[in-house]
């Protein structure tokens, strides 16, 4: 998630100068592509968080992994709101993506 956060300042720049250019069309297109590709990548990270709280929380008796939560309630808390938070930031750049998606097709017409 520290990936996505600095590329969407990095973002910053690319997205004022299509606002300033906003005939400078290929600056436009790679932002798109690259939002898409950052969702994903959070999709994942935030899927991946979510798989090891779930263990955490639960354990794995086929692998005889124990459930840790009970050792570590406080910390397993917060790993669990940050998951929650990493599901938002999800929601909300999937929301940014289809904005930005609908907003270079009604600039192409």
């Amino acid at each position: 998630m520290s990936i996505v956060a600095g590329y969407l300042v990095l973002s910053l720049m690319f997205s004022v100068i299509t606002i300033i250019r906003p005939n400078f069309a290929i600056a436009r297109i790679l932002l798109f592509i690259f939002d898409i590709v950052v969702l994903a990548l959070a999709t994942a990270s935030a899927a991946a968080a979510a798989a090891i709280v779930y263990l955490a929380h639960n354990g794995n008796r086929n692998t005889n992994w124990q459930a840790i939560c009970q050792q570590f309630g406080h910390f397993c808390q917060k790993v669990s709101g940050a998951v929650v938070t990493s599901f938002v930031a999800v929601v909300l750049l999937m929301l940014l993506v289809l904005l930005s998606g609908f907003n270079f097709i009604l600039k192409k017409k």
